[in-house]
């Protein structure tokens, strides 16, 4: 069985705008199975007319949980990352 990393959750933080409303997942930088390094640029978000970064917690193989154009709170799971 192969071994597998750690996994690390790419979350949409929780101070990225002012109130509770939602935003939106407006474009993935990357695809699922792709590697990715710390701090990298991997999503943008819009809510309202503002465009919005989530950047890498890690560095690994990244997992897409939720699609982009899909609506998303602060503090949603959107992604994982694999650690190696």
């Amino acid at each position: 069985m192969p071994r597998r990393g750690r996994l690390m959750d790419v979350i949409i933080p929780a101070d990225l705008w002012g109130d509770d409303g939602d935003a939106v997942i407006a474009t993935w930088l990357f695809q699922s199975g792709e590697l990715v390094s710390v701090g990298a640029v991997l999503a943008e978000v819009m809510y309202e007319k503002a465009s919005m970064e989530v950047t890498s917690p890690g560095a690994g193989r990244l997992t897409i949980l939720i699609a982009a154009e899909s609506p998303v709170r602060q503090g949603q799971l959107i992604g994982l990352i694999e650690t190696y």
